[in-house]
Parts: structure tokens; sequence; C-alpha cells
């Protein structure tokens, strides 16, 4: 069984978000799955297998699956494309547990079409104490999806500069994305993304974040196509568009490793 590391949203080895893409025949067992994605232990090991006139695929974290994977995604169109060959003039098509997904090559790299994700609105007395600790900041409001928690930080440097406070971000339901508008160009606005729940302590560019991100930032900035910045210390870029209930992701992937399962 072939398997690739690569490096997604970034044009540079050593940069944005490893993932590691492992091509099946068929099927496998979850739990060797899951196995797998402990031993890689990088933020997602993507899964795929032909099925239909597209693949299957599947993402798991060291500790779990995960319905949405946006860098995995990403790394897994540039193996079939740049590894294996694929025709890269058609889209590809991905059953997954959010639905169908396609990726499409462009002059820009690879977009995605992933779904809207919707915030709820967190106020006063809803936001948990944990959160606001976790923020480090007296929040006044907060959103939450199904997997993260989002703030809005009033700079983009206390973005830049947080230190997370591993206990208390463990002690959280979900994950903690903290955002803020950017200071100048290119990027309108910045994020970084912490998982720790997911045993994931900062994830370095979250594509699935954006879907979240997309209409939050929409609704301040009044526009629909952004550049945005993953500030994290690997740091990643990606092109954002929304329309209607989709998000279209743009970013680059660089191979860095091959190699075979021996098991």
């Amino acid at each position: 069984m072939r398997l690739w590391q690569v490096d997604a949203f970034t044009s540079e080895a050593f940069k944005g978000n490893p993932a590691a893409v492992c091509r099946l025949e068929q099927a496998a067992e979850e739990g060797w799955m899951q196995a797998v994605a402990a031993e890689m232990n990088l933020s997602e090991t993507a899964f795929f297998w032909p099925e239909g006139s597209g693949y299957r695929l599947r993402w798991f974290t060291p500790v779990s699956e995960v319905p949405l994977c946006g860098h995995a995604t990403l790394a897994t169109a540039h193996v079939l494309w740049n590894e294996l060959g694929v025709d890269r003039a058609a889209p590809l098509w991905f059953k997954t547990l959010s639905g169908e997904l396609s990726a499409t090559a462009n002059d820009a790299g690879i977009e995605l079409d992933f779904p809207v994700v919707q915030l709820d609105h967190l106020k006063g007395v809803d936001i948990p104490a944990r959160l606001s600790a976790a923020a480090r900041v007296d929040l006044a409001e907060a959103y939450a999806e199904p997997r993260r928690y989002v703030v809005e930080l009033p700079e983009e440097r206390m973005v830049r500069e947080f230190q997370p406070q591993l206990g208390i971000l463990q002690k959280l339901d979900r994950g903690l994305v903290i955002t803020a508008r950017s200071d100048g160009k290119p990027y309108d606005f910045v994020s970084r993304y912490f998982a720790v729940p997911f045993g994931v302590p900062e994830d370095p560019v979250t594509g699935s974040a954006h879907c979240s991100l997309a209409p939050y930032w929409r609704e301040r900035l009044g526009k629909s196509d952004f550049l945005a910045y993953q500030a994290s210390p690997r740091g990643g870029e990606l092109r954002v568009r929304i329309d209607g209930e989709r998000v279209y992701l743009t970013g680059q992937a660089v191979t860095v490793l091959r190699g075979e399962l021996a098991v």
C-alpha cells in the first residue's frame, strides 16, 4: 500500500499542513485505519479508494475519525494528479461523511468545493467559563459550530502572539479557533486553530475551519472573496470564496515523502 506525506496549503516544503495520504484498493477495517493514523501522528491521515466514478475518502486524526478535512483532501487531490497521473482536466469527486466533495485544478492550485458550516451565536452567560479562560480574553460573545468555538480577537497581533493553555483547551468539548481582521494587505483575516480535544494541539492550516470563517467574515467585511492566512508556526495561505451554501478553498501542495506500508 503506497503512502505519501504532502504539505498542503503551501508552495514550500516544510510549511503548510502535512497530511499522510494512503491509497487503498478497497475499504479497510476502521480500527486499522485509526492505527495507521496514530502511527503517522499527523493532524490527519487520509485514506482513499476507487468507488463508482470517483473515490471514497476518509480522514483520521491520531485519535479519531473526522467528518470534514480540507488539507488532507487537498493532499489527496495532489497525490492523484501529481503522483498517480490522473487526468487534471476533469474534477475529482470524493464521497465523504460530509457528502460529495470535488477538487478542481486551476492556475492558482487546487480548488475544493466544500459545504458552508454555520455558526451559532453565544452571548454572555451562554459562554462557558473555560472558553473565556482558554481564549485568554474577557469574552462578550463567541460563536460555535459542531466541532469548534470561534472567537474574534481585537488585533492580528494577538492572534499571532497567542500562547495556548493546553490544559484548559483539553477540557473544552470542542476545538478553539481564534481569528482577527488583518492589519493590512495582502490578507483579509488571520486565524489559528487549537484542536486539543481531537489529539491535535495546534493544526497548522485548517481548510474545514474556513467553512465557518467564510460566512463569519462575509458578514463583517461585506465581501465574498478572501485571502486568508493561518498564523501557526508553519503558516499557510488559503484563497476562500463563499457562494450560497458552498465554500471554495484554493491552495497549493508539495510532496515531501513517498513510501509503502509494510503491514
